[in-house]
């Protein structure tokens, strides 16, 4: 068995985020997601049938909730639960490197 690294081959640039998925079981799954200044699509707002575990890596982000006013920044190292049906938008991510997350959908039923 061999070690991996999350932060091995990191695109330097992309016109869009980078989705890479890491481990998948019945009712899981764990993705490495790269954005580069990327946000929601104006009026769009994620609503996802599986709760989520997010958790910033490298990079900073700004996201947005439905049921409040004030905007979430994210640090490296600053985590959320993301429970489903919970409408939510990505205002922003850094331009200037990327942003790493680690994200764990789930369902609740199966957590």
């Amino acid at each position: 068995m061999r070690p991996e690294n999350i932060f091995v081959d990191l695109p330097e640039k992309a016109e869009q985020e980078q989705f890479l998925p890491l481990f998948a079981a019945p009712g899981l799954r764990v993705e490495r997601i790269v954005s580069f200044g990327q946000a929601s699509p104006p009026g769009f707002w994620h609503d996802q049938d599986e709760s989520e575990w997010v958790i910033l890596l490298a990079g900073s982000a700004g996201l947005r909730f439905a049921d409040r006013d004030e905007l979430v920044t994210l640090a490296p190292g600053d985590y959320l639960e993301i429970v489903a049906h919970r409408r939510h938008r990505v205002e922003w991510t850094d331009a200037t490197l990327p942003t790493v997350w680690l994200a764990v959908h789930f369902r609740a039923d199966d957590a």
